[in-house]
């Protein structure tokens, strides 16, 4: 009996994550872009969106890189 509570738990603890895996996955994550670079448009198709996506992450990977300059230790 409680064997078959423990499977009957289970099924609806994989039944919830089952669902809220599927409302993650249906909706749309809009990144915000950093001031000075363009937003990745939503209707273009998906290869152009991940063109976009990966030119914006390297233009940011850039830009943390460059050296800055310390400030004066006293």
């Amino acid at each position: 009996m409680r064997g078959i509570f423990s499977i009957v738990g289970l099924l609806v603890v994989l039944a919830i994550v089952g669902l809220l895996v599927k409302k993650q996955l249906g909706t749309q994550v809009v990144v915000p872009s950093a001031p000075g670079m363009p937003a990745v448009s939503a209707n273009a198709p998906p290869q152009v969106q991940s063109q976009q996506a990966q030119q914006q992450v390297k233009q940011a990977v850039d830009s943390a890189m460059q050296a800055r300059p310390m400030p004066d230790e006293k």
